[in-house]
């Protein structure tokens, strides 16, 4: 007898709430808005997240996906999608789906799939509201950390015909609407800053030594200072928080003593030549958890472990407050503030296409009508010019660009990308030396700055220095909780020129380019390269649809690089995948 295939995939079970009263309503047109949300929403979001339906009945759907990132995105905007149509229906004819997810083997049986993950879905999915999403402990152990979601413990749940119980997560993408408890406030409470606010508790000490506090404290201590360096942050000073140290905290009640929206808290934990250090960041107001992250390191270099670990903490805090804020202001429905302003425009500018950056610089330019000597909103304004400029080969846009840059280095930008987006100017025009000056001071300012990072590798790139743009991808790669687009196209353009054109491929297919016509030729470049003729001539196509009529002279034209043997070698490529002036 064969032995069955199986394999590891995320499955999602999702069915229709109070679907037999729909249908005992209206027959037909339930069956009618069913199958139009398969069709408009369902199918095409199975597509866009790599999913394969493998199972439906009535109401009911089975999806397999690749990971569990991709089938927890999927429900989630799914979901959003599905409530948007909702709103324009009485409330008696809304369908709302229920969604279970869950991670695990599976057994192959032709177009199906069977075993305890599929069950273990199915019964998670009776546990979501209408409308919701609940997660079981596998997908949540492979998703912590890697969205910008929170995912609330509903504890575990004994299921029918599933040996042992089942620990489930609901899935949070926004604020609940249940007004706090009134005896919350008190006239000592704290107003939360203009800015997101963090408050970083000193860390438990859980080794055997109590002499080891030094440790613990010294990991909070350099969070606070590292954290103090973003000028997106307002971090609560060290004499303050340490204030709650050897203490049994309540976070709200920190959260509202502080005056801080959001608090920091970990343990650390040594035994031997290993030091285990745990570290989360939680929602004062609600409790909820929005990132935990652990960290497992040999203590060869005490210090060298003390300052990885910082940086990396600091480093995921930075991105996750952030997210954490975007998501928060989407749900504005209020005027707009300078503030909110602001962050739609570096929601927008994170889209990373042309209309999304047009839209951030509108975004901008009203908060600034708002807050004319905002440092970091001109700072954030002279990137998205920039950034503009690139899409558009624009001069007029890259001398607004270094308008805005040179405005927020004189209202005082502490963040070194003010200071990077003069240096990318500088080098565009192919003025290097100018280039290396100010690129060195914005890596002196913001050295974990991701912005600033990406600005200077481009910057090496251009200057022939491909090590050194090679190096400084792989460190933003290693550093970032999450990939990020530029990351990949600053390592795909590497990396081509090093001639690792295998590599360069892989990082081209992890940037997902979707609307940058030279990220397109340079693709081509790289698939003429690898002989992959046919994908090449493809990739130049979709060059040709953002640029119409663009030649090999153009590309030569348009290139920023020093070393003319740089802009040959892209163009060998080109020329080996049969693309001629």
């Amino acid at each position: 007898m064969a032995r069955p295939e199986r394999k590891l995939v995320a499955v999602l079970a999702a069915d229709v709430a109070g679907y037999s009263r729909l249908m005992g309503d209206d027959e037909a047109g339930t069956l009618f808005h069913l199958k139009a949300l398969r069709a408009e929403v369902i199918d095409p979001k199975i597509a866009q997240f790599r999913g394969r339906l493998v199972g439906t009945a009535g109401d009911s759907l089975l999806i397999e996906f690749p990971s569990a990132v991709d089938a927890l995105q999927f429900a989630v905007e799914t979901q959003e999608r599905i409530a948007a149509r909702n709103a324009d229906l009485p409330e008696d004819r809304r369908m709302a789906f229920r969604m279970g997810v869950n991670a695990g083997e599976v057994i192959l049986d032709e177009t199906t799939i069977y075993g305890d993950c599929v069950n273990v879905a199915a019964r998670l999915e009776k546990v979501s509201e209408p409308g919701g999403v609940v997660i079981g402990r596998s997908v949540y152990d492979q998703v912590k950390g890697k969205i910008p979601y929170t995912l609330v413990d509903l504890g575990e749940h004994t299921m029918k015909n599933i040996a042992g119980p089942v620990r489930a997560y609901r899935v949070q993408t926004e604020e609940r609407d249940d007004p706090p408890s009134a005896s919350i406030a008190s006239a000592e409470d704290l107003p939360l800053p203009f800015k997101p606010s963090v408050a970083v508790l000193p860390f438990t000490n859980m080794s055997v030594d109590p002499e080891q506090d030094y440790f613990s404290d010294g990991i909070a201590e350099d969070l606070i200072t590292e954290l103090s360096r973003s000028q997106s942050l307002f971090v609560i000073a060290r004499n303050s928080s340490f204030a709650f140290k050897g203490q049994s905290v309540n976070i709200t009640e920190v959260g509202r003593k502080l005056g801080v929206r959001y608090v920091v808290e970990g343990s650390v934990r040594k035994a031997a030549a290993r030091v285990r250090i745990t570290a989360q960041l939680i929602e004062a107001a609600t409790g909820n958890h929005v990132w935990a992250e652990r960290y497992d390191r040999d203590l060869d270099d005490l210090f060298a472990v003390q300052d990885e670990v910082t940086e990396r903490i600091a480093w995921a805090l930075v991105g996750k407050v952030g997210t954490a804020e975007i998501v928060r202001t989407r749900q504005t429905q209020t005027s707009l503030s300078a503030y909110d302003a602001f962050l739609r425009g570096l929601d927008a500018m994170h889209r990373f296409t042309e209309k999304d950056t047009v839209a951030a610089v509108e975004f901008l330019k009203l908060a600034l009508g708002w807050e004319p000597d905002s440092a970091r909103a001109h700072t954030c304004l002279a990137d998205a010019y920039a950034t503009l400029s690139a899409f558009r080969a624009d001069e007029d846009m890259k001398a607004l660009a270094m308008q805005s840059a040179l405005r927020a280095i004189e209202l005082g930008d502490a963040s070194g990308l003010a200071e990077a987006v003069v240096a990318a100017l500088h080098g565009w025009k192919g003025e290097f030396e100018a280039a290396e000056t100010h690129g060195q001071r914005a890596l002196a300012m913001g050295p974990t700055n991701p912005d600033v990072l990406v600005w200077v590798g481009y910057i090496c790139l251009w200057n022939g220095h491909l090590t050194k743009a090679r190096e400084i991808g792989e460190r933003l790669r290693r550093l970032s909780p999450l990939e990020h687009r530029e990351v990949h196209e600053l390592l795909a353009f590497a990396y081509y020129l090093l001639g690792d054109y295998e590599v360069s491929l892989e990082s081209f297919r992890r940037w997902d380019n979707n609307n940058y016509d030279r990220g397109f030729a340079n693709l081509a470049a790289c698939l003429g390269q690898l002989g992959r003729i046919d994908e090449a001539i493809l990739a130049w196509n979709r060059c040709l649809e953002r640029k119409p009529g663009f030649t090999l002279g153009d590309y030569k034209r348009g290139s920023p690089y020093r070393r003319q043997e740089d802009v040959e070698h892209w163009l060998d490529g080109l020329r080996k995948a049969g693309i001629a002036d």
